[in-house]
């Protein structure tokens, strides 16, 4: 049993702070108490973290740990299997960056994350996607005028990776049924087009409703829920309107569309990160990002900021994702700055990255807050994010990372 005391805790509840808390774990990895108290625990290690925050390990709902922004040429000469030790690499600074669970939204392998379970691979929990279905010329259809299919998203193996472009209410039945026979724990879907994609514009929607609902309906007969790709306004309409549980970026929101959302109780997963991402890529090396990225990142901006200041004052429910992968994996934590910088509270910031982001990928039961019976995924900071949330940036600032009652970083006792 291990005991951390002294610390400023914020329980990911979105309760007040408690000072000169204590948190009590126990030798199965779970929480047995958290809070004020006085009483004895016998034989128990004690950890001072006085001065510090304790704080949930923080979830972010779409990474990517199989994509890394690189030039054409560089993509098609990279191996699957050097792709997959990158993609070891980006897991790990993942979670030295404080983020203890992710759910990777399209790339990443079933067999990965059995690596992970395993403890073969230093990688935050795990929830998997594996593809994302997209109609032909959609947002997942990478193929380019010259009939190259852009290696920007993995694609080999049929069993690890299904084949994601389908069209028509059938073919869209049996990519979904390949998809959960694969391993994944959401389904990913396409209804509007994207940025990063070669061959389409975010303002367009993408599949019909038909074919939306199916893939709702089989995800649903396999205990399963579908996350939507939903840029546009009537994409993202068609994604909440069939039933999609949650929706990624959500760039043009209208207040109808908020509506339903509340209503329904459907999660935004806004990514802000990624355009800010996208823009920097092309300042930096234009080769890594197609011309037409450039100019839809640009001309999106503002509406996602827009939308997203929308969502927090309307109340909807809001996960924090950063669409990794598009931006630099290890860097996760900026997403909560610029959440701030757009409209929420540092305290929001922190619920919708831990509390709100385990309710999204299902696994509020275990995480998401510090509370007896949950697993001990606990950071404590070096400083209070409640005064100045960019402190999490800095991964020096993260003097502890516990994730599952291991101590994976400690620089305190």
């Amino acid at each position: 049993m291990k005991i951390l005391t002294g610390g400023y805790l914020i329980d990911g509840t979105g309760r007040d702070p408690i000072p000169n808390a204590v948190v009590v774990i126990d030798d199965h990895g779970q929480l047995v108490y958290t809070g004020k108290s006085k009483r004895d625990y016998p034989n128990a290690e004690v950890v001072d973290v006085s001065g510090r925050t304790i704080m949930p390990g923080l979830i972010d709902c779409h990474v990517h740990f199989f994509i890394e922004i690189r030039s054409l040429q560089e993509l098609a000469l990279t191996p699957m299997s050097l792709r997959v030790i990158q993609a070891t690499l980006n897991a790990k600074s993942t979670l030295d960056a404080g983020i203890t669970s992710v759910r990777d939204a399209l790339g990443t392998p079933f067999g990965f994350k059995k690596a992970v379970e395993q403890g073969l691979i230093p990688s935050p929990r795990m929830r998997i996607a594996i593809t994302g279905l997209t109609q032909t010329g959609g947002h997942g259809d990478f193929h380019l005028p010259t009939g190259m299919r852009h290696p920007l998203v993995p694609f080999g193996d049929k069993w690890e990776w299904p084949e994601g472009i389908c069209d028509g209410v059938e073919e869209v039945r049996k990519a979904t049924r390949a998809v959960l026979r694969s391993g994944a724990d959401f389904v990913k879907l396409m209804s509007s087009g994207g940025v990063m994609s070669p061959s389409d514009e975010p303002e367009s929607p993408q599949f019909t409703q038909e074919e939306i609902t199916v893939i709702v309906q089989e995800a649903k007969a396999a205990g399963k829920t579908a996350m939507a790709h939903a840029q546009s306004t009537q994409g993202i309409r068609n994604a909440v309107e069939c039933g999609v549980e949650s929706i990624e970026h959500g760039f043009f929101l209208d207040e109808a569309i908020i509506v339903e959302m509340k209503k329904r109780g459907t999660f935004l997963v806004p990514t802000l990160q990624a355009l800010k991402a996208a823009i920097s890529h092309a300042e930096k090396n234009p080769d890594s990002v197609m011309p037409q990225s450039i100019r839809k990142a640009k001309d999106a901006l503002e509406a996602h900021k827009n939308s997203f200041k929308m969502a927090v004052d309307s109340g909807v429910r809001i996960a924090m994702g950063t669409d990794a992968g598009v931006g630099e994996h290890g860097t996760n934590a900026e997403e909560l700055s610029l959440m701030v910088e757009n409209g929420m509270t540092p305290m929001q910031a922190i619920v919708a990255s831990t509390k709100t982001a385990s309710e999204c990928i299902h696994l509020e039961n275990d995480i998401g807050t510090l509370e007896a019976g949950k697993i001990a995924d606990i950071l404590v900071v070096d400083g209070n994010p409640l005064d100045d949330i960019t402190i999490l940036e800095n991964t020096k600032n993260i003097l502890m990372i516990i994730q599952g009652g291991n101590f994976y970083k400690d620089t305190i006792s």
